[in-house]
């Protein structure tokens, strides 16, 4: 089973770049920085740069005539963490959230729709938040939390679009996680983090796709 892992440069995308290496699969790693240190040999990294519309369209081509079976849209940012209602929020900001975290997501399923094609039952994992949840609004961090719910929007209606297909679709939070954005505060380690999407991803089949759950299982209100 080839999986492909957008963002794996660090953090999460790493983890479960790595985690799904151990098991001696066929990883496909993504960065617009390139392999960080300590990369296992057998991860294949690409070049994506989400935010950026033809990125997308150029993996694409080199990827041509390659089946993946789990397309893992984990790259995301997180730039208004602490910023005032009365003084941040730029619009600078909501552009580049919203390309990196929504636009990117889909551009990257839309560009790889052939490859999971060809795997046949093929899987698609938006890694979102629970903070893109309408029921757990808790205020503040505006323009994340409306670009994790469009991403929350775009999973349920990739869902419903793709399942005649046979391809699946499932939305994860991954909890607060020790990470570059999560901050040392996080609850769980990436280790954890990783282990529990690995077993949601593996649950993910038609049946529930659309689902939006944590990495330990649990169903997170719309």
């Amino acid at each position: 089973m080839t999986t492909l892992v957008t963002g794996a440069n660090r953090g999460i995308g790493f983890g479960l770049a790595r985690g799904f290496a151990a098991r001696g699969e066929p990883v496909i790693a993504t960065s617009r920085h390139g392999a960080p240190v300590g990369t296992p040999l057998a991860i294949e990294w690409q070049d994506l740069t989400t935010d950026d519309p033809a990125s997308p369209g150029s993996l694409a081509k080199r990827l041509a005539g390659r089946s993946i079976d789990l397309l893992v849209c984990n790259a995301g940012v997180y730039l208004d963490k602490g910023q005032q209602l009365e003084s941040g929020f730029d619009a600078a900001l909501w552009s580049k959230t919203f390309a990196v975290n929504v636009a990117g997501v889909f551009l990257t399923i839309r560009a790889l729709l052939p490859n999971l094609r060809l795997a046949g039952g093929a899987k698609i994992a938006i890694i979102s938040s629970k903070l893109g949840s309408q029921s757990l609004s808790g205020g503040g961090s505006y323009i994340y939390r409306s670009s994790k719910a469009a991403a929350v929007n775009l999973g349920r209606n990739l869902a419903v679009d793709l399942k005649p297909e046979g391809i699946a679709v499932g939305i994860y939070h991954p909890g607060w996680v020790r990470t570059d954005m999560g901050g040392s505060g996080g609850q769980i380690d990436t280790a954890t983090a990783a282990a529990g999407l690995m077993e949601r991803f593996a649950a993910l089949s038609v049946e529930n796709t659309g689902c939006f759950q944590s990495y330990d299982g649990s169903a997170i209100p719309f």
